[in-house]
């Protein structure tokens, strides 16, 4: 068996498994919690409560957390978490900028951030459902 590092290491070699983009949304919605919780509590104009936004940061970590290429239903669950998200924020940043808020506004910034970070979010999740379904014997 193949490992990382020195000869004392224990880590088997990380192998890389064909048409899974996890690491990626697993890294996007870790980075959208933060940018959530940053911009609840700097006062940002979220389309979310307090307790809205702090329940999503969680809800974005805990899936985070549980990704991986062996369990193809967290794959859709993802997709699900990163559509409602693109809508909400997407829908939101459009809003505000037809209501004439500055690109510069602290708030549009963060929705417009959270809206992108969603929006790949589903681009990575998509391509990561799509191999599998179209070629499912591939690990």
């Amino acid at each position: 068996m193949m490992f990382e590092g020195d000869s004392e290491t224990t880590t088997p070699q990380r192998k890389r498994v064909l048409h899974y983009h996890g690491d990626e949304v697993r890294t996007i919605f870790f980075i959208g919690a933060l940018v959530l919780i940053v911009a609840q509590s700097t006062g940002a104009d979220l389309p979310l409560s307090t307790f809205g936004a702090v329940a999503s940061a969680i809800l974005l970590v805990v899936a985070a957390g549980i990704t991986n290429p062996d369990q193809s239903g967290i794959h859709w669950l993802n997709a699900a978490i990163a559509v409602i998200g693109t809508l909400v924020f997407g829908t939101t940043a459009v809003e505000h900028y037809r209501e004439g808020f500055s690109i510069f506004d602290i708030s549009f910034i963060y929705i417009e951030a959270l809206a992108l970070l969603s929006l790949v979010a589903l681009y990575f999740t998509t391509r990561t459902i799509r191999g599998k379904r179209q070629r499912p014997n591939l690990v």
